[in-house]
This record gives C-alpha cells, sequence and structure tokens, in this order.
C-alpha cells in the first residue's frame, strides 16, 4: 500500500510540535539528538512519497523519460556511502526503499534502486541489467544499469559517477565484466547468458524477497 501524499507532512508537523519539549530543563541535554532523529526522520519519509510519487505519476511514459527521471531522482536523493558505514557490512545489496530511508549507499545500491524503480514502472526486465564494470579513473570495481532499447543497439548506461544517461560507446571510462538480472548472468564478451553460480543465484534471490517484502518491488502478475 502506498503511504498517503500528506504523510511527510503530518510526520514533521509531529515532530516540530514535539521539539517545543526540548526546551525543558530536564531534556535539554538530549536535545540535539533528538533533534537530529526527528529531521532525520521526516526527511526519510519525503523520499519515500518522493519515490512513490514518482513510480505512480512516470508509469506509462515513454521509457527514455522515465529513465531520465529515475537517474535524476536517486542521484539526487541517495549520497554515496559505503557498506561499512551505511549497514556495517563488507558487502550488503541494500533494497530501494532501505536506500531511500538511509539516504545513503553504495554504487550497487543506486543501481539496484533504479533497476526495480524502472520495472515497477512498466519498463521490460530483459531490457535492464546490472552491470559490474572497473571503473578505469578510479581503478576499482563498479556497478552501473544498462538499459538495452532493442537487441540490436547499444546499451545507455545509468550511473551515479556521471549524471548524464549515455551510449556505452560513450563510456570509455568504464571497462565491462559482467551483468545480470532476473533472467540470468551475461558475460561482457559474450551476448549469451551463461549459468548462474549457486551462491549468485541465492543473494539475488534473498535481496528479490526483501524487495518484495518491504515494498520496494511489485509482485509479479498472476498467470
Amino acid at each position: 500500500m502506498h503511504p498517503r501524499a500528506n504523510r511527510p507532512a503530518h510526520r514533521l508537523l509531529r515532530s516540530l510540535l514535539a521539539s517545543c519539549w526540548l526546551f525543558s530543563p530536564a531534556l535539554v541535554a538530549d536535545a540535539p539528538t533528538t533533534q537530529h532523529s526527528a529531521l532525520a526522520t521526516a526527511l526519510s519519509d519525503t523520499r519515500l512519497a518522493s519515490w512513490l510519487n514518482l513510480l505512480d505519476n512516470s508509469a506509462g511514459d515513454d521509457e527514455r523519460a522515465q529513465l531520465e527521471r529515475v537517474n535524476h531522482f536517486i542521484n539526487r536523493s541517495v549520497s554515496f556511502v559505503s557498506d561499512p558505514q551505511a549497514w556495517g557490512a563488507d558487502d550488503y545489496w541494500a533494497t530501494p526503499a532501505q536506500t531511500l530511508r538511509l539516504g545513503k549507499g553504495d554504487c550497487e545500491d543506486f543501481a539496484i534502486a533504479k533497476y526495480f524503480s524502472l520495472v515497477r514502472m512498466g519498463v521490460p526486465s530483459d531490457k535492464l541489467r546490472l552491470t559490474f564494470v572497473k571503473a578505469l579513473k578510479q581503478n576499482q570495481a563498479h556497478m552501473v544499469l544498462a538499459y538495452y532499447p532493442s537487441g540490436s543497439q547499444q546499451p545507455l548506461i545509468l550511473d551515479n559517477l556521471d549524471p548524464r544517461i549515455r551510449p556505452a560507446s560513450e563510456r570509455g571510462d568504464l571497462l565491462p565484466v559482467y551483468s545480470f538480472n532476473n533472467h540470468g548472468v551475461f558475460l561482457a564478451k559474450s551476448p549469451q547468458r551463461v549459468s548462474q553460480p549457486p551462491e549468485f543465484l541465492a543473494r539475488w534471490n534473498e535481496l528479490s524477497e526483501r524487495a518484495l517484502a518491504d515494498g520496494s518491488a511489485a509482485p509479479s502478475p498472476q498467470s
């Protein structure tokens, strides 16, 4: 169920009313922490509500417009931090709802949020691939989202390092390694799907289940 559009405003109002108690001498020592917590909660709710509005308002638009809106929204709403900083884990795949609640994530979280957002808008998942690359300028592993308009066209790259959506041929700073979606894993030098290692499949399934449970992903239509 989508939260009501005025929920963030109500939460912010409650937070502001609660802050009046911060002038009590007994509570003044806790004021900075309480104020920070209330503000963080209000911002978290606002990001989630804005994301749900984006999904609703952009459904049915042409796919290029959807790409632009999702790429801009996620890049603007999320600040880059490492997994240990965000989640206290060396490598963690967050759902879009988790990423937007926190307002922080690494490159994988940016790409995953864009993937699930576009699928929720109606973009076929076989046009989207989460793609592991080597970012040559940074000399480090990186993840982007690739959108394939058709089988014969080169993909467009949605990235948190470069806010522009550009064809893969214009991203000489990225060296593709492999990509995947819910249809399989694809090696960079082969368009054919390859078998998924059991550990990888289990991790993707676990993320998909969490995304379904927290509302980041919509249930699949019944056949």
